[in-house]
Formats: C-alpha cells, sequence, structure tokens
C-alpha cells in the first residue's frame, strides 16, 4: 500500500482551531476544578448542550460568554486565554 508521504506531513502539522484550543482549555479547567459539565454550567447559566458543543470546539462563544466562563474559574478574560495557549 502506498502513503503519500507529503499528506502525512501535512495531517501532522494541522492545529487545533481556536474554537478547538479554546474547548480543551476550558474542559481541563473544569475538571481540574472538580466539575461536571451540568454543575459548571449552572455556575456560568449555561445549558450542559451548549458548555458540551464549546469544550468540543463546535461553538464559537461570543466575548460575553467568554467573560462569565473566564469569571467563573476566578479569572480575567486575559488569564483565561493565557492559559488557552498551552493547549
Amino acid at each position: 500500500m502506498y502513503v503519500n508521504r507529503s499528506i502525512a506531513k501535512i495531517v501532522q502539522v494541522v492545529k487545533k482551531t481556536l474554537a478547538q484550543q479554546f474547548g480543551s482549555c476550558v474542559r481541563a479547567l473544569r475538571l481540574a476544578s472538580g466539575l461536571s459539565q451540568v454543575e459548571f454550567g449552572e455556575r456560568c447559566g449555561f445549558y450542559q448542550t451548549y458548555l458540551s458543543r464549546i469544550e468540543n470546539g463546535q461553538a464559537n462563544p461570543t466575548l460575553n460568554a467568554i467573560e462569565v466562563i473566564a469569571n467563573a474559574f476566578g479569572l480575567t478574560v486575559f488569564e483565561l486565554f493565557e492559559q488557552v495557549k498551552k493547549y
């Protein structure tokens, strides 16, 4: 079986989208806080389904929603995005 090596390299280089990075960060911070999606959603005033979509990179939260999430973690928006850089 022949595999095009240049395509394989491109696939390895593909980075997560910002939405995916943000979602991964939110999930990691939520789990580190010991909260379920339902509990964290209630803290933020979001439905669990919306929070799930954020964590999976399938939703693009507004700036207001990002601020609510940051505040729920006890962070500023800027501190939250410093964390996002790690993902």
